[in-house]
């Protein structure tokens, strides 16, 4: 059965959320998460890498041993970090200098390994186009969200933007380590309460009810 490409690319947005869901590149999302503009540099490098390496794994999967193929992952996604993080230090160096350390240790981010895995190396290009792009596209509105979060009440800023009275009120944990865990726990209790939610709907939905013919509530639906 042919999948379709509408779920498989916002399944990385909302239902396989790299971050709020699956919990994965955790230490990216919480280092740089300080600044709205820091968390869109990390999504974007991390989209690219991701976008790359999944179309060549894609390509090259009915070639690539498998004995090898997690050498030959870790060749592909250096090379595409590394093309990243000369982009950035060429054209955007303030944002070369703030994400530091974080911009080349996305050569390990365990969402690029999983999405090779576990959907590159086993569909087409097409898919794995749409597969990248959705999970770029959740890790980026995860990391945007944290640092919104922490920018507007730790810096009293968005964006590097005073806010009204924020930025003489602002709360100073936001900015720290201990601020990111708090502001990711919180988000990830709203999304576990969401889904919980919507699980239980839809286990109660009258349309999967057997007897609902019988008790006529089918028809008032």
């Amino acid at each position: 059965m042919k999948t379709d490409k509408k779920s498989i690319l916002t399944r990385g947005i909302i239902k396989e959320n790299p971050v709020l869901v699956l919990v994965l590149g955790l230490c990216p999302a919480l280092a740089v998460s300080t600044q709205a503009e820091n968390a869109i540099g990390m999504g974007l490098a991390t989209t690219f890498v991701l976008l790359g390496s999944n179309v060549v794994i894609s390509l090259l999967r009915n070639i690539i041993p498998g004995r090898t193929r997690i050498p030959c992952y870790i060749v592909l996604i250096a090379s595409f970090t590394v093309l990243a993080k000369m982009a950035i230090e060429a054209y955007a160096y303030p944002l070369y200098q703030a994400l530091g350390i974080f911009l080349p240790l996305i050569a390990v981010n365990c969402i690029i390994f999983a999405r090779a895995e576990m959907f590159a190396n086993r569909n087409n290009v097409l898919d794995s186009v749409l597969d990248a792009l959705g999970s770029g596209a959740g890790f980026t509105l995860a990391l945007l969200a944290i640092a919104s979060i922490r920018e507007i009440f730790g810096s009293g800023t968005w964006f590097g933007l005073e806010l009204p009275w924020l930025a003489d009120n602002n709360i100073m944990i936001f900015s720290l380590a201990p601020g990111g865990f708090i502001v990711f726990a919180c988000l990830l209790a709203i999304v576990n309460k969401i889904s919980k939610d919507r699980k239980v709907r839809t286990e109660h939905d009258c349309t999967s009810c057997p007897a609902a013919v019988a008790c006529g509530k089918r028809n008032e639906r």
